[in-house]
């Protein structure tokens, strides 16, 4: 696809903008409300529609709809992260007024490792197309563990970065404010607030193993997937903070997740079978992509709410008071120097 090159300066200046702007609102920390993360979600997925309606104008039909449809699929897989974030806020007992810091710095860990894992993807694909049945093997079994209850379990403070974390630096027990590292009798020494941010990225890493196989299924060109992906991650801080408190109403989600999952596993079989075998086995069009996600997605957020879980806690705060898990012990006066 001849993408030019205004586009890509476009999207990166959108994207530095965008996070700036967003570094700039939250400078000072503060607990992240419902309706507060309502309209940032808002202002995220305006951003990344506003953007889709650029490529449909500028690209043409079919890279629009692939934008689209990438865009949505990532939107959806990216739940399962919400899930691990509430594990690793309860773990390290994150103050929730810290939280925000933490998702921001992770997100821009997400996009510098998900343009490297594409970008490497978009090649291999481009040159080495029976790797999309390992790709389709890799969708078919993540959704079987998903269908039987047996998904990978993270363990943040087991998590490869954090364990290389405490290698490189002593972490101590206390929070110091926003501060990631601080300065205790003249050596520098991590906060758990940078184990946390470490713990983010080594569940991003452990995620784009669906994910980057999945949007290689709608796409194998490096601009579509790329700015898909982004657009998606920068909504993703908000969509926690919008639905904490409110992820275990929606358990129908998995499955929805893993019939997706499936669904493209297929695609990317009859994509393979159709350029190595023979011409004449149909591809799976965008359009209808787009229309079987957006309607697997609504059908799961649907039965969710008409047949909640027999022990949904109804008293549970919408803004994830609970599952930020008590933070009053985490928040004792730091007696070093910050160094950041």
């Amino acid at each position: 696809m001849d993408v030019p090159v205004w586009l890509w300066v476009a999207f990166a200046v959108t994207v530095i903008v965008s996070l700036t702007v967003d570094l700039l609102a939250h400078r000072n920390a503060h607990v992240i409300g419902f309706k507060e993360a309502a309209w940032w979600s808002v202002l995220w997925v305006s951003l990344a529609l506003i953007f889709g309606g650029v490529v449909f104008f500028v690209l043409g039909t079919t890279a629009g709809t692939e934008y689209t449809t990438a865009w949505l699929l990532e939107k959806s897989l990216s739940v399962d992260n919400l899930f691990v974030f509430a594990l690793i806020f309860a773990y390290f007992k994150v103050p929730r007024e810290y939280q925000h810091r933490v998702l921001f710095f992770g997100v821009i860990g997400a996009l510098v490792f998900r343009a490297i894992f594409l970008t490497a993807g978009v090649a291999v694909v481009n040159r080495f197309t029976f790797v999309l049945f390992l790709f389709a093997a890799i969708l078919f079994y993540s959704a079987f563990k998903i269908l039987k209850g047996e998904e990978d379990s993270f363990d943040p403070g087991k998590s490869f970065a954090v364990r290389m974390l405490r290698k490189i630096m002593p972490v101590r027990d206390e929070y110091a404010g926003t501060h990631f590292v601080i300065k205790e009798e003249g050596k520098r020494v991590a906060t758990p607030l940078l184990a946390v941010v470490a713990a983010i990225e080594a569940a991003d890493l452990l995620f784009a193993v669906d994910s980057v196989p999945a949007v290689l299924a709608v796409s194998d060109d490096a601009f579509i997937v790329y700015t898909s992906n982004a657009f998606a991650i920068l909504g993703l801080r908000a969509l926690y903070f919008l639905l904490a408190g409110l992820l275990d109403r929606f358990h129908y989600l998995s499955t929805g997740l893993a019939i997706i999952l499936a669904f493209i596993g297929v695609k990317l079989i009859l994509q393979a079978s159709h350029k190595m075998i023979s011409t004449s086995i149909p591809e799976i069009p965008s359009p209808i992509s787009l229309a079987v996600i957006v309607v697997i997605l609504t059908v799961s957020i649907v039965l969710s709410v008409r047949r909640p879980p027999p022990n949904a806690d109804t008293g549970e705060s919408a803004d994830g008071t609970e599952s930020s898990g008590s933070t009053e012990s985490a928040e004792k006066p730091s007696d070093g120097k910050p160094t950041d």
